[in-house]
């Protein structure tokens, strides 16, 4: 949404949750506003979830790719300009740029390894990172590498002990995603990251988000009609690097890698110069038009 006018969102929670809504409304996994920069920055990013609840980073690695493409639109840019932005957020300044391919590279910054930052309470090791630690959730010991991307991530590659790859196809993430997100040890809840290793090149990764699996009432429909957010997510983008950096820690993946989701592959690399994480995939128009709220 174009809220470039005005430090002030237009839209308001119960507005996103009715735009979200897939049977009443336009249908969508979160409302962004473009606002006005601060700090030096182009452009704010604002985000309203699905329930109408707002990401404490206030950003989404997929959404920002597709507000890039956005601004592009509304400066009248192509899309292969090749023009970057400085887009401030609840977790930094990221920068998108919009490539003369077609594709969107972000910028995702300095990945977060510290379990006291991420946070969890699961115990770190000498440098406070926690790499293949054991966790026990619905009464099996798996093995996880914990990353914040700006959000806390928990990723897993399988159970302790486990001898065969993570089989994806099999994992019954509607039960497990959600005792992943609330589990005792991890104290403002997470996201979980349940990864297949390919090749050290190619990772195929299902994510449950946290906080999207959440019961509505939507008193301006009706007082009884509830709607229901699935935590299974097609992509998302922090998700996608943090299973990445996670893969890189665990010595399962290089520094340059496809990340494989149901919603579309993901190029990301971890660079050497910076030490900061680069994504890169695509933002496709769908449609443009007015809504009457």
């Amino acid at each position: 949404v174009d809220n470039r006018e005005s430090p002030e969102p237009k839209l308001s929670k119960e507005d996103a949750v009715r735009i979200c809504n897939r049977n009443f409304g336009v249908g969508s996994d979160g409302v962004i506003l473009v606002m006005p920069g601060v700090h030096g920055c182009d452009y704010t990013m604002h985000i309203y979830n699905p329930d109408g609840s707002q990401p404490e980073a206030n950003m989404c690695g997929n959404g920002i790719r597709c507000m890039a493409r956005f601004i592009g639109e509304l400066e009248g840019r192509t899309i292969t300009s090749n023009r970057s932005y400085k887009i401030h957020t609840g977790a930094g300044t990221i920068i998108p740029t919009l490539k003369e391919d077609g594709q969107v590279l972000v910028d995702m910054g300095i990945p977060i390894l510290n379990g006291n930052r991420i946070p969890t309470l699961l115990p770190g090791h000498f440098d406070g990172t926690v790499i293949q630690k054991p966790l026990e959730v619905d009464g099996k010991t798996w093995l996880v590498t914990c990353v914040s991307m700006g959000n806390p991530h928990c990723v897993t590659f399988g159970e302790e002990h486990e001898e065969h790859l993570f089989d994806l196809s099999t994992l019954p993430l509607e039960k497990i995603g959600p005792l992943f997100e609330n589990h005792e040890k991890f104290p403002q809840k997470t996201n979980a990251e349940f990864v297949e290793v390919i090749s050290l090149s190619h990772l195929k990764v299902r994510v449950w988000e946290r906080g999207a699996g959440k019961c509505l009432e939507i008193e301006a429909l009706s007082k009884e009609l509830v709607f229901f957010f699935a935590g299974i997510t097609l992509a998302c983008g922090t998700g996608a690097c943090a299973a990445f950096v996670a893969a890189v820690l665990e010595g399962r993946a290089k520094k340059n890698c496809i990340v494989d989701l149901p919603g579309g592959k993901l190029e990301v690399e971890w660079r050497a110069s910076d030490h900061h994480v680069y994504m890169s995939g695509p933002a496709e128009h769908v449609f443009t038009g007015t809504l009457v709220l």
